[in-house]
């Protein structure tokens, strides 16, 4: 692959959505210790707290048997999503397609302001404005600040009529 295909595929991979998608392959939900508000509120099922409990179990196996124990532990992961992976890495990435977009029109590169954030800290909702130049082209609300920037990302693409 070339470069830039390979940089969007590994994008693609390390993204939190991905590594909780892993984590709930291997049902890592259920082994997670947390306090009880949290366990009631859904948090077993956040792909925040699970794609960081994925990589805490790579980085685990990683201290305990190096790096041949995560290739043979990772293999099986990657074999199953790396169809889907190169066919859908521009749709999961929209804040690179839309740098792209602004850098090749020689816009500079886009900027994601926090708009504002409400709700209790264990489930803040975000909600970010991408500008470029100045001047907002989209707006998106999530969970956590990168999830609101990537919503931005593909809400400007939209409106720029350069979505996929």
């Amino acid at each position: 692959m070339h470069e830039g295909d390979l940089t969007k595929v590994r994008s693609a991979l390390v993204r939190n959505e991905q590594l909780a998608e892993f984590a709930r392959h291997l049902d890592l939900g259920r082994a997670m210790r947390m306090g009880r508000g949290e366990s009631t509120s859904g948090g077993r099922n956040r792909d925040n707290l699970l794609g960081s409990t994925f990589e805490a179990v790579i980085g685990a196996l990683y201290l305990d048997q190096g790096v041949p124990a995560i290739d043979k532990f990772m293999e099986p992961f990657l074999d199953d999503a790396k169809e889907r992976i190169i066919q859908l890495a521009e749709i999961y990435d929209p804040k690179s397609r839309l740098q792209e977009w602004a850098q090749a029109e020689k816009l500079g590169t886009p900027q994601y302001i926090i708009v504002s954030s409400s709700g209790p800290d264990h489930a803040k909702i975000f909600e970010i404005e991408v500008r470029i130049k100045g001047v907002a082209y989209g707006r998106g609300k999530g969970p956590s600040k990168q999830v609101a920037e990537q919503i931005a990302a593909q809400t400007a693409l939209e409106s720029l009529g350069i979505s996929k």
